[in-house]
């Protein structure tokens, strides 16, 4: 039988003052300490959507594998698939963790998918019709990925910071890799420039809703001050928006490429990029999976779940 602590036995208000004070003091938080339940389940749904986004990110470069132009370009975006699948299965084992309380697996966390419980990532819902989007994923969207990644380096749950010490450190080659596709198509001929342009078009507004909304004036609700409450992460939406902007409006403007919004300015006085609000009522619309590739990609997911349980179910049987 377990021995009973004397913090077991303090009421839940001690319990919880004692865990902030741990956060505050920058203590990590780990799998088997206590944690309230508020603080367990925002974590487990932020990594389990982290982890499927993953998964579900890795579809739409996948496409591209068989078509990419050359064998060194076929080499490398195979390669970059297999690194995404490694990150959601990581990340699904740091959510299985959290879950064994609540007497639930990853099988859950893939029921949830499935039903449309569990989300993910709005840019993965989208078509990539060229190889200009497949570098723009990984140039701009992994790119967003990284900024959204590194604010999280320091989380209060210490599991998911490790696990995204690494899953940063190879973002950094994805965005390299994308980054490489981008510029030899801008060296190249007309055609091959305007693929991009024609690209950041497209992508632009899922772009910005990558980040979420960035207050409960924009789409009446905001889940964001749960995460910094706990320091899971530091930075607002609208603050991890602006330093996209900062970091890559520079490049895109010095590719000789126009951004598909003739509002957007940087304000000096204020400090911060202006912009027009891309539809927060279509980012509702496809993380609910009604984008333009959500039910094809949901059941390629389906289908390799289905096929492969077999697999699960025997390694389940002790003998």
């Amino acid at each position: 039988m377990a021995e009973t602590s004397s913090f077991d036995l303090l009421p839940d208000e001690q319990r919880l003052a004692r865990f902030m004070e741990r956060i505050e003091t920058g203590e990590k938080i780990e799998a088997d300490d206590w944690m309230p339940e508020d603080y367990r389940m925002t974590l487990i749904k932020l990594i389990s959507m982290h982890g499927i986004s993953e998964i579900m990110g890795a579809l739409p470069e996948k496409e591209w594998v068989p078509k990419a132009p050359s064998l060194k370009r076929k080499l490398a975006i195979m390669a970059k698939v297999q690194d995404e699948m490694g990150h959601g299965q990581l990340l699904l084992r740091v959510a299985e963790d959290l879950m064994e309380p609540l007497l639930k697996s990853r099988e859950h966390i893939i029921q949830d998918l499935l039903s449309g419980k569990l989300k993910f990532h709005n840019v993965f819902h989208m078509e990539a019709k060229t190889w200009g989007d497949a570098g723009l994923i990984g140039w701009l969207v992994d790119g967003a990925a990284i900024i959204t990644q590194t604010n999280m380096l320091n989380a209060s749950y210490g599991p998911y910071a490790r696990a995204l010490k690494r899953i940063c450190a190879e973002e950094v080659f994805h965005a390299q890799h994308g980054e490489a596709i981008i510029m030899a198509l801008a060296e190249g001929t007309g055609k091959q420039k305007a693929m991009i342009q024609d690209s950041i078009d497209r992508w632009w507004d899922a772009l910005l809703m990558f980040f979420g909304p960035g207050d409960a004036s924009t789409t009446g609700t905001s889940k964001q001050d749960i995460t910094m409450k706990y320091k899971i992460r530091t930075k607002t939406n609208e603050e991890l928006r602006q330093d996209f902007f900062s970091k890559y409006i520079p490049r895109v403007l010095s590719l000789g490429l126009k951004l598909p919004d003739e509002t957007m300015h940087f304000d000096k006085t204020e400090g911060l990029w202006k912009y027009r609000q891309p539809d927060w009522s279509q980012f509702k619309q496809i993380i609910k999976n009604n984008g333009p590739k959500s039910r094809e990609r949901l059941r390629l997911r389906e289908i390799s779940y289905t096929s492969n349980k077999w697999v699960l179910e025997a390694l389940s049987v002790r003998v």
